[in-house]
């Protein structure tokens, strides 16, 4: 089936469970995995205007939960009970998947991919030359870009529902320090930084402090962007407390190659990572 006979199938199913009964809509949604797991479809994509979300791809991601059966995994020494099976083929792909890292079926990982002890889970894409370092979890439909690090214990969040929300960005080059957490679909654009311990989500404010006046936006870390953890005053019934923000507090030098350009800017702004 091309495409868009794939959607029309998938989002009458999704409309109405019942249609998954019906051979050619549970198909619909095996084959929509199978072109996921391949790379031949992605829950997101990046062009001229922006990254749309193909919310018919998460549809089938949801549905597939559904016509799957609990089943006894072997793979010893290790036990899995569950619904989803594990990547297969990772030698053919080129990827390198160290014990215990685990990768999810219905993901993709372009050749050059290497995943220490973390976890990739179903619908998510990851660039060629990135980094999942130890601990490090891709959730469901995160979209990772080319040559990205993600370091120890960073938090990758999965945005399955609703199948339109926008899945968490990371863009080509970014470096995203040890215990980062990204959920709620924000995205970090290319090359940009962020430091030890910085969480962003949806609603988390992200200021730049490089000027006189301070900017701040929310959902989105400008390309080449150096961020670290902040605090804001804010002011509640029961006095004024500290929230957490995130500070852009510089810019990494574009005139540079990217390994250039991250150690200045790590040294630059004594950034933790």
């Amino acid at each position: 089936m091309n495409d868009s006979e794939l959607k029309n199938l998938v989002s009458a199913a999704f409309a109405d469970r019942a249609l998954l009964k019906v051979g050619s809509h549970a198909d619909a949604v095996r084959e929509t995995l199978a072109k996921l797991d391949a790379g031949e479809l992605r829950v997101a994509h990046k062009g001229p205007n922006g990254w749309s979300v193909n919310g018919w791809v998460k549809e089938a991601i949801l549905l597939y939960f559904a016509t799957q059966p609990m089943q006894v995994m072997e793979l010893q020494p290790f036990q899995f009970h569950d619904k989803v099976p594990l990547k297969k083929n990772l030698e053919a792909a080129g990827v390198r998947v160290v014990p215990p890292g685990t990768v999810r079926y219905g993901s993709f990982l372009e050749k050059g991919v290497v995943v220490m002890p973390g976890y990739v889970n179903i619908g998510a894409w990851v660039g060629s030359g990135t980094m999942v370092d130890t601990w490090a979890t891709v959730g469901s439909c995160a979209q990772v870009g080319r040559n990205v690090h993600l370091s120890g214990g960073v938090g990758l969040g999965g945005v399955l529902e609703p199948p339109s929300a926008s899945p968490v960005i990371i863009e080509d080059g970014a470096f995203i320090g040890s215990r980062c957490v990204v959920v709620e679909g924000v995205v970090v654009e290319e090359e940009a930084v962020l430091g030890a311990g910085v969480v962003l989500t949806a609603s988390t404010p992200i200021v730049d402090v490089t000027g006189a006046t301070e900017v701040v936006t929310k959902g989105r870390v400008p390309a080449r962007s150096v961020v670290i953890p902040g605090m804001r005053p804010k002011r509640f019934a029961a006095g004024e407390y500290l929230t957490p923000c995130a500070l852009i507090i510089g810019q990494r030098t574009a005139s540079t190659d990217k390994k250039t350009s991250l150690n200045q800017a790590l040294r630059d702004f004594g950034v933790s990572v």
